[in-house]
């Protein structure tokens, strides 16, 4: 007998986390834009845009990305804004919150991070991402990252 999927079966996936909510920091809205499209594209494929744009906007939550979202759903209302597609549509939240130049934000992000209680494999993903963009190299990036890791190693 066969195992694979026949007509009318639908294909088990292994479930998949939702984005977290987003608040407007500048520092977790590249985290926030990629969550998404990771999840679109594996689980809303054949929703409509205002679909997946309304579904975006439902993890916009807190802070000062309240009054934005509250103002893209007014001029989504009244057809002020539209999107062709919804990574238009997060291409205009990264704008909206990246907090100016991507390279201070990086430089920003990285100078925040500790490795805190996290085991060492996890801290050092974590540097990798944040030291994409922040043009920090050589010396300096040893610096900073001996900096950041526990001093209990």
């Amino acid at each position: 007998m066969a195992t694979g999927i026949g007509r009318g079966e639908e294909r088990s996936y292994r479930k998949m986390d939702k984005p977290p909510v987003f608040s407007g920091e500048a520092e977790k809205v590249s985290w926030f834009v990629t969550a998404c499209k990771l999840y679109i594209k594996a689980r809303m494929r054949e929703a409509t845009v205002e679909e997946q744009v309304q579904w975006v906007l439902s993890f916009v939550q807190g802070g000062s990305a309240d009054i934005w979202k509250e103002n893209v759903l007014e001029d989504l209302k009244e057809r002020i804004l539209e999107f062709e597609s919804v990574g238009e549509f997060l291409a205009a939240i990264k704008k909206e919150f990246g907090g100016g130049d991507k390279e201070s934000v990086k430089v920003a992000e990285l100078k925040k991070l500790e490795q805190g209680e996290r085991i060492m494999e996890e801290f050092i993903q974590e540097f990798k991402r944040a030291v994409r963009g922040s043009r920090y190299k050589g010396r300096p990036l040893i610096e900073e990252f001996k900096r950041e890791i526990s001093g209990a190693i």
